[in-house]
């Protein structure tokens, strides 16, 4: 990752735009800022998401509140607690996801 054009700030996540996303069960809802190449979100996970797609895009994942599980296609799995922060390259060969049984908050970078 390179941090360009990102100048220096803050971020007041209630200003943000928010989207909502629907998984193959739950949904996640997010404030997104966007820096060219950078994207940063603050995601709320809902009892019981799971993911509807794997996803090959590199992320910084630092959970915040809650619990949730990364799985990977090729098996592997990460449960990130509150307080972990889970990273994962652009061109790791096992796409993964997030399931999410009682709900969590994360902050994302990618």
């Amino acid at each position: 990752m390179h941090l360009k054009n990102l100048p220096a700030g803050m971020i007041d996540w209630s200003t943000m735009p928010f989207e909502t996303h629907a998984g193959e069960t739950g949904s996640t809802s997010m404030h997104i800022a966007n820096f060219g190449d950078i994207q940063m979100r603050l995601v709320e996970y809902s009892k019981g998401y799971y993911a509807a797609d794997w996803c090959s895009k590199g992320h910084i994942i630092h959970a915040l509140e809650g619990e949730f599980v990364i799985d990977h296609q090729d098996g592997s799995r990460h449960v990130v607690k509150a307080g972990a922060t889970y990273h994962v390259d652009d061109d790791h060969t096992s796409p993964h996801r997030v399931t999410c049984k009682d709900g969590a908050k994360a902050f994302i970078v990618e």
